[in-house]
């Protein structure tokens, strides 16, 4: 790629962080529709949900095209992802919920979707807690990427915590569609994996 590594992860920034400009606008605005929280529930649950499969995507059009340059935004992505589902999970808990943890603490044992999120943010935090370049020294790098493979958990509750929520009102398009991106990016990580070790033997 002519493109320079630093460029591209300036690019990826800027990209990343224009919905939560937008969504700023919007709620500074008063833009935000009748129900404000739960529009920012969706949109930021939504992109943190759509930056962990970019995240997942960057592997894959590396090992394809060849563009090495592509790696640091496996980073970048992953973490703008944690970065939009903390805001999902403070405004569920903050303007949704109001802090009172005894709601809280009902969803998160009465309600299955609640259960999946929780579960896969918890993932996501993991992964960032353990992004900095520091962790591959302290952790060892062997370990470190065994532990990132949990990504595609977080992916796997992601998707399933998006589609629970919309069962009931049989709006299942959106959950199809990611779910069907997931499901051919871990059917590649699978055979790259195989074909990778198939090589060795």
């Amino acid at each position: 790629m002519n493109i320079t590594a630093q460029r591209l992860r300036q690019l990826a920034w800027l990209a990343c962080a224009l919905p939560a400009v937008y969504l700023t606008q919007q709620a500074l605005t008063l833009s935000l529709g009748a129900n404000p929280v739960e529009k920012l529930e969706h949109e930021t649950g939504s992109w943190a949900l759509l930056l962990l499969l970019c995240c997942l995507a960057v592997t894959p059009l590396r090992q394809l095209t060849g563009w090495n340059t592509l790696a640091p935004l496996r980073r970048t992505f992953g973490l703008f992802a944690f970065a939009y589902a903390c805001v999902h999970v403070l405004v569920y808990a903050v303007l949704d919920r109001s802090l009172l943890w005894s709601e809280l603490l009902l969803d998160l044992t009465k309600r299955p979707y609640v259960m999946l999120g929780a579960a896969a943010f918890l993932a996501l935090a993991v992964l960032a807690a353990t992004s900095p370049k520091v962790m591959v020294k302290k952790l060892g790098a062997s370990a470190w990427k065994r532990l990132h493979t949990l990504v595609y958990a977080a992916g796997v509750l992601a998707v399933a915590h998006f589609a629970w929520l919309k069962w009931d009102k049989n709006l299942l398009d959106r959950p199809a569609m990611y779910g069907a991106v997931l499901a051919l990016l871990l059917a590649w990580r699978l055979w790259f994996v195989y074909r990778s070790s198939s090589g060795r033997s």
